[in-house]
Order: C-alpha cells, then sequence, then structure tokens
C-alpha cells in the first residue's frame, strides 16, 4: 500500500510537473480526460485538476456501479493527480524553452507520470474507464477506443484552438505515448 501511495504521488507530480511548466504556457493538448481539461482550461479558465475532478464524477458512478474494481484502482489516482496539477499551476511559465522542447518534455513527463502510477496499479481513470467499457460493450480493442477519443478531442482542440497547436499536441501525444509504453512494457502489469 506503501509503495501504491508513493507512486501516486510521485506520479502525479511529474503530470502536474509536465502540464504546468511545459503545455499550458503554449496551449498544447493531450488526449483523454487531461486534454478534455486542458480545453476547458483555455477557453473559460477553470483549473485543470477541478475540471478533471467534475467531468470524470459521471464516469466513476458509473465504474461504481458497473466495475467496482476499476472504480477503487484508479478514483485516488485521479483526485491526487487533479489536486497536485492545480497546485502546481504556479509553475506555469518558469522555464522558457522552445515550443517544440516544450511539448517533447511536457508529453515525457505526463507519461511518466502515468506509467509509474500504471506499474503501480492505479491510474488517473478518467477517458480510460468509459474506453474500458466501450471495448467491453462493443468488444473492439481498448487502444482503438482510447486513440479514437483521443482523436475526437485533438479534433476538438483544431477547432477550438487553430491548427498552429496540431503539430506540437501530436508530439506531445506521441511523447505521452512512449514514456508510458517504455515504463508498463519494463513489466507488464493488469491494471484492473
Amino acid at each position: 500500500m506503501l509503495k501504491k501511495t508513493m507512486a501516486i504521488f510521485l506520479g502525479s507530480f511529474f503530470i502536474g510537473f509536465g502540464i504546468n511548466a511545459f503545455i499550458l504556457p503554449f496551449h498544447l493538448l493531450d488526449g483523454g480526460m487531461i486534454g478534455i481539461s486542458l480545453l476547458v482550461n483555455y477557453v473559460w479558465g477553470i483549473k485543470a485538476g477541478l475540471t478533471i475532478i467534475c467531468l470524470s464524477l459521471p464516469i466513476y458512478l458509473l465504474a461504481w456501479k458497473l466495475e467496482r474494481s476499476y472504480f477503487i484502482n484508479s478514483l485516488h489516482g485521479m483526485l491526487v493527480s487533479s489536486i497536485v496539477i492545480d497546485l502546481l499551476e504556479p509553475l506555469k511559465g518558469v522555464m522558457e524553452i522552445p515550443i517544440m522542447e516544450s511539448s517533447v518534455i511536457g508529453g515525457l513527463l505526463i507519461g511518466t507520470g502515468i506509467g509509474i502510477m500504471l506499474r503501480h496499479e492505479t491510474s488517473t481513470g478518467g477517458t480510460d474507464l468509459i474506453a474500458l467499457f466501450i471495448s467491453r460493450w462493443l468488444s473492439i480493442n481498448v487502444g482503438m477506443v482510447i486513440f479514437f477519443i483521443d482523436a475526437l478531442v485533438i479534433i476538438a482542440g483544431l477547432y477550438i484552438l487553430g491548427e498552429g497547436i496540431l503539430f506540437y499536441s501530436l508530439v506531445t501525444i506521441l511523447a505521452v505515448g512512449f514514456a508510458t509504453m517504455s515504463l508498463t512494457l519494463i513489466r507488464q502489469i493488469k491494471i484492473y
């Protein structure tokens, strides 16, 4: 339990640091619930962590009803990471590096945080829980569902933020995926 708790806090720190120091200053996007919360932040100025919690509530109610193990294994990860994201908001703009480097470093930090949490059988939940349910109901690979959800977030971002940010957001998503994959391939785990 102590290792899992430490992994949640360490992973949350990496995620919060990556988002605030590297992603927010350039209005870059990630996929999933983080990407949705970033869009809400850019358009309405609502804190990203608070948005993640609010948008995740219906998903977690569904998880409680349909699959309690999903609920138990990801609720604490979502709550802690969301709070840490908002606590680290003062880091926004403290790093002055070009957008390309920022998109890579931010993505690697977020992916490292997610990977650390997944290695300890917890997660930030969010749209990944929706993807798990959809993949079960429709007998579709969960990776394809996550890809589809991430694509919808990027398309929404393209519409809202314009095409100038699309390339760098895709770089961020690739960096997140690379770091997460690298950490989870080392030790195959059963997440839920």
